[in-house]
This record gives C-alpha cells, sequence and structure tokens, in this order.
C-alpha cells in the first residue's frame, strides 16, 4: 500500500511540475474590423416615481389597486415601494407645507384595534389595501378617504451596492434623479 501512495505522489508531483513552463512569446494584434450597422436602442432603465390618490372603501373591499400605464415599464426584478403620506407639517418659515412620508408596511394602533396600511404588486400592477382585527367600516374618513400613496419602481442595479435607505423617499427620489415637480400625480376614481 505505501509503494502505491508513494508512485500515485510521484505521478502527481510529475503532472504539476509539467504543467508549469516559461510563458511564450506575445500573439500579434488582430486588424481592425469594419463598423456595423446601428442597432436598436435599448430600453431606458430608468427609475419612476408616481404619486397616486385614492379612497379606501367597502365597494373596493378597502384597496386601492393601480395598473402601471404603458409610459412606465416595471420589470420582475425591479423593486417596487409604496410610501403613505402620512402628515403635512407647516413650514416654520412660511413656506409650502412638509409632506411626511412613511414606507409601507405602516401600522397603527387605533381605539378600535391595529390597522395595518400594507401593498403588493407584480410587474403590472400595484395593490395597496388596508388590514385590521376590527370591522375597517368603523374607520373614520381621515383613515380611508383621499389618501396619497407615493410608488417607486427602482432598478434592482440601484439597490445592488445596498447603500440607499428605502425608508427615506428623498434618499430614493436623489438616487433616481427625480425632482419633486417631475412627479406625476394620479387620481384614481
Amino acid at each position: 500500500m505505501k509503494k502505491i501512495n508513494t508512485f500515485l505522489a510521484a505521478c502527481l508531483v510529475i503532472f504539476l511540475v509539467a504543467c508549469e513552463g516559461p510563458a511564450g512569446p506575445p500573439g500579434f494584434d488582430g486588424l481592425d474590423g469594419l463598423d456595423g450597422q446601428d442597432g436598436l436602442d435599448g430600453v431606458n432603465v430608468t427609475g419612476q416615481i408616481i404619486d397616486i390618490e385614492g379612497t379606501f372603501s367597502e365597494a373596493n373591499e378597502f384597496a386601492i389597486f393601480f395598473e402601471f400605464p404603458q409610459t412606465i415599464e416595471v420589470f420582475d426584478t425591479d423593486v417596487v415601494l409604496v410610501y403613505l403620506l402620512f402628515e403635512q407639517l407647516e413650514d416654520s418659515q412660511g413656506g409650502a407645507p412638509i409632506d411626511v412620508w412613511r414606507l409601507l408596511p405602516q401600522t397603527r394602533i387605533l381605539d378600535q384595534g391595529l390597522l395595518q396600511y400594507n401593498y403588493d404588486h407584480t410587474f403590472l400592477d400595484v395593490n395597496i389595501f388596508l388590514e385590521s382585527d376590527f370591522d375597517l367600516t368603523t374607520l373614520p374618513a381621515g383613515d380611508t378617504d383621499n389618501q396619497v400613496f407615493r410608488i417607486a419602481v427602482i432598478p434592482a442595479d440601484d439597490l445592488a451596492n445596498g447603500r440607499m435607505d428605502t425608508s427615506n423617499v428623498n434618499a430614493v427620489m436623489g438616487l433616481l434623479g427625480v425632482e419633486e415637480s417631475a412627479i406625476q400625480k394620479i387620481t384614481l376614481e
């Protein structure tokens, strides 16, 4: 058995030594090829942000359904985030109100029990819905009517570095290069 191990070790050493040697001479550079025809432009993969406003009611089963328009291309790998306009604060310097956005899901503790604003999505749509441990028909209009949501569609490549705070809508807008004035606003019936 010892002779077999010695023989195998010798073969391995010979094999490994035989694989090494001096580098060969460098090859010659090839000739430049001819330019071909220009191809079709690719899809511009940039993030998008839109605001939607809708009302939760018993008729829509306390859900706001939004189908992405054809002007917004969403891929399976994209990240879709939804923010709730939670409140507006007065600007101490007399400017426009300051929006306070909260990333969903968002849970509120009410007298009736727990209320959660939540969502799910596909690359075709977003469904924002209410969940609770009580009867949703008892909610006051302030929790259901004319609710504003900011939907951010972020290419997965933009999140790959992991340095973005997705809970901060301003950080997301900065990453995507979207100005407040450029956000499309849609009111749902």
